[in-house]
């Protein structure tokens, strides 16, 4: 079991395979990423985080002529070299590797970084007891300045709230918009569960388009439980019946405290086990 890194089809250990200084990806933060686990050894949802990469990309203004099946091969090719029982992937495409300026018509062509390390899932305690959620004061960043349906890798707003809930002993940071509405968490999309209804804050409040949030209003849909996105506020979450976020890694993962407020019962409710377990039987 172990790490594995691959860039640009070149698949090593992290000391063998480097990333040069004047890639973008490094210097401006000028890429877009996937983290992705491994179920049985094999990538979940692939091709959805395929698709999402994809639409970054253009975000970004740049082209990846490279095919998905390439992509895929390479992929393997990591998870081959760590062997591990169980991985977290996170692929990188970058614009390129320039020469520390914005003449981007210098850049030849995009980088594709993957890294593999061994998964190191949460206890199942946390989703048996719960776990703990604080509202940071730092906010999402607006549309207008840096558009979250692009997953990018200048992760500065995510890091630093991540940084504040953990000063704070909280599990996970939660973001509102400049709009003081709710926006996502700094690693996850946020959920409630109020009169038997699952609400999720629609993505014109400014969040990531998350895979799992996608899973959860689909399967949602599949098994009768009624939902809408809708617009929240911290009030909302702080009365809601149940509160859950939700992330590839994170899967469904309840919060029983909010700022320290207890959420309904103060332990995972009902809507938010049946939907977890649903998502479990799904994987």
């Amino acid at each position: 079991m172990g790490f594995a890194v691959s860039i640009d089809g070149r698949v090593g250990s992290p000391e063998e395979v480097t990333l040069k200084v004047t890639d973008n990806g490094f210097v401006f933060g000028d890429s877009a990423y996937e983290t992705l686990r491994t179920y049985g050894g094999r990538p979940f949802e692939l091709d959805r985080h395929l698709r999402r990469l994809r639409r970054s990309i253009a975000l970004l203004g740049f082209e990846l002529q490279t095919s998905d099946d390439e992509i895929k091969a390479r992929i393997d090719a990591c998870l081959s070299f760590a062997s591990n029982d169980e991985s977290y992937l996170r692929v990188i495409v970058s614009r390129g590797v320039g020469d520390m300026s914005y003449r981007f018509e210098r850049i030849p062509e995009p980088t594709i970084a993957m890294y593999v390390k061994p998964l190191e899932p949460n206890n199942e305690a946390l989703y048996e007891k719960g776990a703990s959620a604080v509202i940071v004061s730092i906010r999402r960043n607006p549309v207008e300045a840096l558009n979250p349906a692009m997953k990018a890798s200048n992760l500065l707003n995510n890091a630093l709230a991540t940084r504040e809930a953990y000063a704070k002993g909280a599990f996970e940071a939660i973001l509102l918009n400049t709009r003081g509405e709710v926006a996502e968490g700094a690693g996850s999309n946020v959920f409630i569960v109020k009169g038997g209804r699952l609400l999720t804050p629609p993505l014109s409040c400014g969040l990531l388009a998350g895979i799992t949030r996608e899973l959860v209003l689909e399967i949602a849909a599949a098994t009768g439980v009624p939902f809408e996105e809708r617009v929240l506020s911290a009030d909302d979450l702080k009365t809601a019946d149940e509160l859950f976020i939700t992330s590839t890694l994170k899967e469904l993962l309840p919060m029983v405290t909010l700022d320290g407020v207890q959420i309904g019962s103060g332990a995972p409710g009902p809507v938010t086990k049946a939907l977890l377990s649903a998502y479990r039987a799904r994987i």
